[in-house]
């Protein structure tokens, strides 16, 4: 890969030879993939996007570690709409605000991006098994793109996965593996069928090529903005790998010169489970937490995604917000309502942690913000029912329709 130097130690700055297979560090640090940013510079321009009519998110092949023979996944990954919503904008006081509903994905979750490089390393490796562990987005992205490209899946699920995305699971075919436990038991037996087995890995903290495809979220949200950096960018924080992708993405982008400054990333975490957030604003390391929050895809309580994540809080002079279920609920429903945009809990967690910056003066008539919502609500209906309550049931009967309409305070004229 001409474009690519080496994979670099986040922790140690060891550096290592951009392999397919490419893992950690000796030293148990996470890599990062280094590009040759001038040789960059000279083949993607805002010229040569504009002329570009693929809207996946091979469109940045240049700012991608793959080879130019690499046959990419079939499935459309990618090209996500981005919703200025001034509605939503006015009711939470802030000048301008965007939606990014990544939810439309193919399998309905932003994590289809870091699928979909994993499909393409694996090819790249010769592997015809991939396997990883997940509470739930991870797994059905892995599952779908790896069926599309006619590779097998192990999948590691904690219990508690909701229903929906196991369905998921079983219908790409995946071997699925319901781990009676927490997500860090889940991880821990995954490694070890994956060393046992040889499988090649698709855990994001493991895998450095995995945030290089998620990253690609924000360089979307700047070509769509048109180049205009937002003054924020809000989004949900569990393992740590896409908040990490998405400022490596705003990096690489103003590394090439194609936008002027960096946004500030706002980290949102759920209350019940918020080890990252918490070593921010205590300024200490991080440590383990219990998993309690209903927003499953961030019930992660030991990220190990954790240094390239509080690197991007922490070198964007990021704000960091933790959100109770309640809110993750109500911004479920504040979302469906003025946006018409259906997220599960974890994907609505960006969106509930404006709100709250708003509502505590943090936020204000000045602020510019892009929200992503990383998951559709199809992914979790139990809990979109939960917070939006159940429907009017009542026989075919008019009377009882105006009764009803009566009792809920209903103006139906």
């Amino acid at each position: 890969m001409k474009h690519v130097l080496y994979g670099r130690c986040v922790r140690c700055g060891k550096t290592y030879e951009a392999v397919p297979d490419l893992t950690t560090c000796e030293c148990g640090g996470i890599l990062e993939i280094t590009y040759d940013y001038d040789y960059i510079k000279t083949r993607l321009t805002k010229e040569t996007l504009a002329g570009r009519s693929d809207r996946t998110m091979w469109r940045y092949r240049e700012l991608l570690p793959v080879e130019e023979t690499t046959e990419l996944p079939p499935l459309r990954v990618g090209g996500s709409p981005l919703y200025e919503e001034p509605r939503l904008a006015k009711h939470l006081g802030l000048k301008k605000l965007w939606v990014k509903d990544d939810g439309q994905n193919p399998t309905a979750s932003l994590k289809d991006r870091a699928s979909a490089m994993a499909v393409a390393k694996a090819r790249e490796a010769g592997a015809r098994v991939i396997a990883c562990s997940s509470t739930g987005n991870a797994a059905s992205s892995l599952a779908g793109n790896a069926a599309a490209a006619g590779l097998s899946t192990y999948i590691f699920v904690p219990s508690r996965a909701p229903k929906g995305k196991v369905a998921q699971l079983m219908t790409f075919g995946a071997t699925v593996i319901s781990v009676q436990g927490n997500y860090e038991e889940t991880f821990a037996l995954s490694k070890a069928a994956i060393d046992r087995w040889g499988w090649y890995n698709r855990n994001a903290a493991i895998n450095p090529y995995l945030s290089e495809g998620k990253k690609t979220v924000s360089l979307e949200i700047m070509e769509q903005l048109r180049w205009e950096v937002p003054d924020y960018i809000a989004i949900s924080v569990g393992d740590g790998c896409t908040i990490a992708g998405l400022w490596k993405g705003l990096k690489d982008f103003y590394a090439i010169g194609l936008i002027d400054w960096l946004p500030r990333l706002i980290s949102v975490q759920a209350e019940g489970c918020c080890p990252l957030n918490r070593a921010i604003a205590e300024d200490r390391p991080w440590y383990p937490m219990e998993e309690n929050t209903l927003a499953d895809s961030i019930a992660v309580g030991v990220p190990r995604n954790a240094d390239k994540a509080l690197m991007a809080i922490r070198e964007s002079n990021g704000l960091v917000v933790n959100v109770s279920d309640e809110e993750i609920m109500a911004a479920q429903k504040l979302l469906g309502m003025t946006c018409g945009v259906f997220g599960e809990p974890a994907g609505v967690a960006g969106t509930a942690g404006v709100r709250k910056l708003c509502e505590q003066g943090v936020l204000g008539g000045q602020d510019t913000v892009v929200s992503v919502v990383t998951g559709n609500g199809l992914k979790d209906v139990a809990n979109a029912i939960r917070a939006c309550g159940e429907p009017i049931s009542i026989p075919s009967d008019m009377e009882l329709l105006i009764k009803a309409f009566q009792e809920k305070g209903i103006a139906a004229d």
